[in-house]
């Protein structure tokens, strides 16, 4: 169902699409052509770091949108395979993830990188780096069938075993909390994700051994992508480019009113801490999608799931079947600045 919006939130979302230079679209719209459709449907996730598609709704409907749906499919990271099954046509996903589920044969298309990290991996005092995690336990909160891709990927690039030599423990149901037990001391390591990390460090836990939005290589590729239903971008391309420009737009709204896109994500009931998603905001890279080169993020991730055996095919199999660039290439030469 749409989110309904009070005056004071349509205010917001209303200016801040307006900051986003939304007097441009009707000209760029005349040369498109017109939309093939007025809907589309977004996942709403957890995940305050995937705020550029959360705060996209007005700009959405700038772009010709009457019918913008935010689809609820719970506590998973499933995310490019729930667009594969249909549940919805657009999201936000980490590369890795969206590199297995092509690589299981899903009808997805990547279409753009939106921002660069926003993954730590906290660990126990003691534990250094991450090739010290062999034979130790990581906790994850929010689970999937693909929720540790991101680790596989780190695990393979310093030379551990992701399955043989690192114990996963995922959230499944309220009776598990991996959070909870870090927190204990009773594992010995948590990957968290915004609000996550404000969380910890609220209760005093700062031993982060890994930070994707500083450390390299991780910090010199995308993190989050656009993922899009191959149906959905075959059929309505212009429909699938202005979808784009908006998301992008919002990334960048994100990157300069980091205070009022955290209020807008509160508002909205994407997250329940003000606090915690301006931190967020404030330290995820959202410019960096003119810069980065999207397909070599999907290239890195799927050469390191393809050397740990997580994927079955080559990253140029993974880039030719599951990607298309054609979109994000005109909306960097329209949106320069």
């Amino acid at each position: 169902m749409p989110i309904m919006q009070t005056r004071r939130q349509f205010l917001t979302t209303a200016s801040l699409a307006g900051a986003a230079g939304m007097a441009r679209v009707p000209s760029v719209r005349a040369k498109e052509g017109p939309l093939e459709t007025t809907t589309v449907r977004i996942l709403k996730t957890p995940g305050v770091c995937l705020a550029p598609q959360f705060v996209a709704d007005q700009l959405l409907r700038a772009e010709g949108f009457s019918d913008v749906h935010y689809v609820d499919r719970g506590l998973s990271l499933d995310l490019s395979a729930k667009i594969g099954h249909g549940d919805a046509d657009f999201t936000l996903d980490f590369a890795a993830r969206a590199v297995q589920t092509i690589d299981s044969g899903s009808p997805i298309v990547v279409l753009a990188g939106v921002h660069v990290g926003c993954y730590e991996l906290f660990a126990k005092p003691g534990i250094r780096k991450v090739s010290d995690l062999k034979g130790k336990t990581i906790g994850m909160e929010i689970g999937g069938s693909n929720p540790q891709a991101f680790l596989i990927a780190m695990a393979a690039h310093v030379g551990l075993d992701p399955h043989a030599d690192i114990h996963w423990v995922i959230r499944t149901d309220q009776s598990v909390r991996p959070l909870e037990l870090f927190a204990d001391g009773k594992i010995d390591a948590f990957f968290a994700t915004p609000p996550e990390p404000q969380l910890l460090r609220e209760r005093g836990l700062n031993h982060v051994i890994f930070n994707s939005i500083v450390d390299k290589p991780w910090s010199e590729y995308f993190c989050c992508m656009l993922v899009g239903s191959r149906q959905y971008v075959g059929q309505y391309p212009v429909a699938t480019k202005r979808v784009l420009r908006a998301i992008l737009k919002a990334s960048d709204l994100c990157a300069s009113e980091p205070a009022r896109v955290a209020r807008q994500l509160v508002d909205e009931h994407f997250t329940d801490r003000y606090d915690f998603a301006l931190q967020a905001m404030q330290d995820i890279p959202y410019d960096k999608w003119r810069e980065y080169d999207a397909e070599n993020s999907i290239r890195y991730y799927a050469l390191r799931l393809y050397e740990a055996q997580a994927v079955r095919s080559t990253p140029q199999k993974i880039i030719a079947e599951g990607t298309d660039w054609r979109f994000l290439n005109e909306l960097k030469r329209e949106l320069k600045t």
